[in-house]
């Protein structure tokens, strides 16, 4: 392994040459300011988290040792915490106290929602787990057993088609029903005065709608606090057999999805770390794409863009259309030789993750462009 010299470092040379030529450039971190503050906190957290270890260590002795002394006696809980107590695993609990966390997405603070965990070295799972805060409740329906059986067969299935229409407007009764009758019985959808047409029981549920007012080709509606996009197009196969030309209906669903540098991956040095910085830099800039073969034919993956649609007072709505993408560091365990330190030591990886993912994650917070976090979080 070949190692560039920086700020009393020994960095891999892969990974070097991503953040000098990848990371640094467009972040407004000046390059010798970055290596040296890197060095720094290399050597002074360094320690403390191998003491961290070192006293994990010592209370796991202690503790198997009390146990192994226990053998053959009695259960005594009140012995137990009091063991625990006096080796300094259990401590008294601090007074009562308050937080506040300003500038808190609203995934975390206000929405609820399923959220997603993949390997950040898997540039197609990413792109499909960031790509995931929008999903068609059809194709969910139709290729699962969610309706009780699998599809059978190639091609579309017509008989198959009609149950999940007729389950889909039974969501739809439940989510956002009607002032009058079932979705199952309409034939068209229309907005009329910044109302849906039909109208619903609550017209607050209506979020808006994109195209013409007369004929939308597609209606947004709320649900506790999340959208759902219903599609019109009459030229699918779905739609086709749909006397609302309804095409599918599309959940906002995985509101947040978390980019895994630990236990879904493996990265044993530089260049794995290297490859996973870059799919991370990738996502927070907008730039990560990847060749997927499907059918026997190759397209490109990319991030989703924002969604543009009317809402109910005429003005634009843009909602966003990618989930809230976190990126899960390294704890505290593990060591890499991707850095090592002025003594040679490789560096633990938690801490050399935390600053360079950081700085890939300045890219979110400088760019025009749809951001991953709307509050800078």
């Amino acid at each position: 392994m070949n190692y560039a010299q920086k700020s009393g470092l020994r960095v891999d040379e892969t990974l070097a040459n991503f953040i000098s030529d990848r990371a640094l450039p467009g972040s407004g971190v000046d390059p010798q300011r970055f290596w040296d503050g890197l060095s720094q906190l290399l050597h002074e957290f360094g320690p403390r988290n191998r003491a961290l270890l070192d006293k994990r260590d010592e209370l796991q002795l202690a503790i198997d040792a009390w146990h192994i002394g226990q053998r053959g006696k009695a259960w005594d809980a009140g012995a137990y915490r009091d063991f625990l107590t006096e080796i300094g695993y259990l401590v008294p609990e601090g007074d009562a106290f308050q937080i506040e966390t300003p500038a808190t997405d609203p995934e975390f603070a206000s929405v609820a929602g399923p959220q997603l965990v993949v390997p950040i070295t898997n540039a197609r799972y990413a792109l499909n787990a960031a790509n995931a805060r929008w999903g068609s409740l059809y194709d969910a329906l139709y290729g699962t057993d969610a309706m009780g059986d699998l599809p059978q067969g190639k091609g579309y299935d017509a008989q198959r088609g009609a149950r999940v229409i007729a389950w889909g407007r039974d969501f739809l009764d439940g989510a956002a029903p009607l002032a009058e009758g079932s979705w199952a019985g309409i034939d068209g959808l229309s907005v009329k005065d910044g109302a849906l047409v039909p109208a619903l029981r609550d017209g607050a549920k209506f979020a808006g709608h994109i195209g013409d007012a007369a004929k939308p080709s597609d209606i947004f509606l709320k649900n506790n606090g999340l959208l759902i996009r219903i599609t019109v197009n009459a030229s699918t196969p779905v739609g086709g057999q749909d006397k609302a030309g309804i095409s599918d209906i599309v959940l906002e669903s995985a509101l947040s999805a978390i980019i895994d540098c630990e236990d879904s991956v493996a990265c044993v040095d530089g260049e794995d770390k290297a490859l996973a910085y870059a799919n991370w830099l990738g996502l927070m800039d907008g730039s990560l794409t990847e060749s997927v073969e499907k059918g026997g034919k190759t397209f490109t993956r990319s991030l989703n863009p924002d969604v543009t649609f009317t809402g109910p007072d005429g003005a634009d709505v843009t909602v966003k259309g990618r989930s809230l993408m976190l990126v899960r560091n390294v704890g505290h365990l593990m060591t890499t030789p991707a850095v090592l330190d002025r003594d040679g030591n490789e560096v633990f990886e938690g801490l050399l993750d935390a600053m360079v993912t950081a700085l890939c994650s300045m890219r979110d917070l400088a760019k025009t462009g749809p951001k991953n976090s709307v509050t800078g979080s």
